[in-house]
């Protein structure tokens, strides 16, 4: 099963039980995710983001609606070992070295390679992900860039058929932030693989996506789904560029709007 798979949402809805009584955290959310696409969700703290990440890995049942992988549904579609996820920090096991790691996924995934092959793949990743020469390294020696690249590497290790990132790059400051980006492009490109990424920076989901989908304050409700105009291959120089201001200020102007019917003294 090597074609990557078309993703469809179909009408999720994500309801907790909790001690004040059920909380909706996601209401009646569809979209489609095209093959090999990168797709961006942003929205306002408590939106239900990472909710929506959890059930397209399967780790959370949606209360109603599903996903499905080409037509089958998520449970039916044997996605097991084929969905990487790089959450905002590392997760790295401290007493394991880099390279350690990374060869972590694959001697979960990858039962049937021999420990040699194991680590001439984790290599070949750190060496991609410009570690060379830190396979020996432990998490306390590395700074939280390079934390991040050893936790991206071990996501890709496998080659996932789809990579779901939370908020990865939101620990870190702005010009390693601004380097990690610019690095998740250029891997992107190499590789065969469907993004979903989670982000709270709306410069960050326009430089990176081909689409954007807006949520609403919670219970997260699609606002809009947004094309991202850019041609690839993108830089950093698209940041300059009058669209990708323009790009910015309607998401940030929808995001300013549902604030302020949160803040509405009307509506509490």
């Amino acid at each position: 099963m090597n074609k990557l798979p078309a993703i469809d949402i179909q009408e999720i809805s994500v309801r907790f039980r909790t001690p004040d009584g059920p909380l909706l955290a996601l209401e009646h959310i569809s979209a489609h995710i095209e093959p090999r696409s990168f797709l961006t969700v942003v929205g306002p703290s408590g939106c239900g983001k990472t909710t929506l990440l959890k059930v397209l890995s399967g780790v959370l049942p949606p209360s109603a609606g599903e996903v499905c992988f080409d037509g089958r549904p998520l449970k039916e579609a044997a996605m097991t070992g084929h969905i990487g996820y790089v959450f905002q920090r590392p997760m790295l096991l401290p007493w394991r070295t880099a390279l350690g790691n990374v060869m972590l996924t694959m001697e979960v995934t990858r039962k049937e390679m021999s420990q040699q092959e194991r680590e001439g793949e984790a290599r070949r990743w750190l060496d991609i992900v410009g570690l060379r020469g830190f396979e020996e390294r432990r998490p306390h020696e590395l700074s939280g860039g390079m934390q991040q690249r050893v936790s991206l590497a071990r996501a890709l290790v496998f080659q996932p058929r789809i990579l779901l990132m939370d908020e990865p790059f939101a620990a870190l400051d702005e010009i390693t932030r601004e380097a990690m980006q610019d690095e998740l492009l250029r891997l992107w490109s190499r590789i065969d693989t469907t993004v979903v990424f989670i982000t709270h920076s709306i410069p960050e989901a326009v430089l990176l996506s081909e689409r954007i989908l807006v949520l609403s304050a919670r219970p997260g409700r699609i606002i809009e789904t947004i094309d991202v105009p850019f041609p690839r291959p993108r830089t950093e120089a698209i940041r300059g560029l009058p669209r990708f201001a323009e790009i910015t200020e309607h998401i940030r102007g929808h995001l300013r709007a549902g604030r302020a019917d949160i803040e509405s003294p009307e509506r509490c």
